[in-house]
């Protein structure tokens, strides 16, 4: 009785919420299995996450809580991204918290700070406004004396690179 009662309620949590989610926590998993090594070490690591079955656990937990979760609340508890981002110019330290980014080279840190829909800039000592959502797909920048609103898509972005180079 209490399987059929454990696979109804499973059931219902599933088809009940329709949310697919972001499965963000089996999206760490298998991120931090590709960071560890080259190829080989990766894959061994991925045979012995699935004879474990920690993917798989992690797939539960992503599909009966957290997705469910972000489904009623809007915020995947397991979404905060942080780590090391190494680029051409050098590398970053990307640490996220409930409000927004901070990232940091050496001595120079930039805040990345979101305050009811507005992104704003910070160094330390100026908090500069960067853009606001205007709706799903729409952004208004701020372009110091003047804003624009630009589409988030594809085409948007090129519009307002365009009229960049004007």
């Amino acid at each position: 009785m209490k399987k059929v009662f454990l696979t109804i309620a499973l059931a219902a949590t599933l088809f009940l919420s329709s949310c697919i989610g972001s499965f963000n926590l089996t999206k760490k998993c298998y991120l931090w299995n590709q960071s560890i090594g080259d190829k080989w070490i990766n894959e061994l690591v991925f045979i012995g996450l699935n004879i474990l079955p920690v993917y798989d656990i992690c797939v539960f937990a992503d599909v009966v809580v957290l997705n469910l979760i972000e489904f009623w609340t809007g915020n995947n508890p397991v979404s905060l991204q942080s780590g090391v981002v190494n680029t051409e110019k050098g590398e970053y330290l990307v640490e996220a918290n409930e409000n927004g980014y901070t990232i940091t080279k050496g001595d120079e840190t930039v805040q990345f700070i979101n305050e009811n829909g507005v992104w704003y800039m910070s160094n330390g000592t100026q908090k500069v406004e960067m853009f606001q959502y205007v709706d799903d797909t729409h952004v208004c920048l701020n372009l110091g004396e003047t804003t624009t609103v630009v589409e988030l898509s594809q085409a948007g972005v090129d519009n307002f690179r365009a009229q960049l180079a004007r």
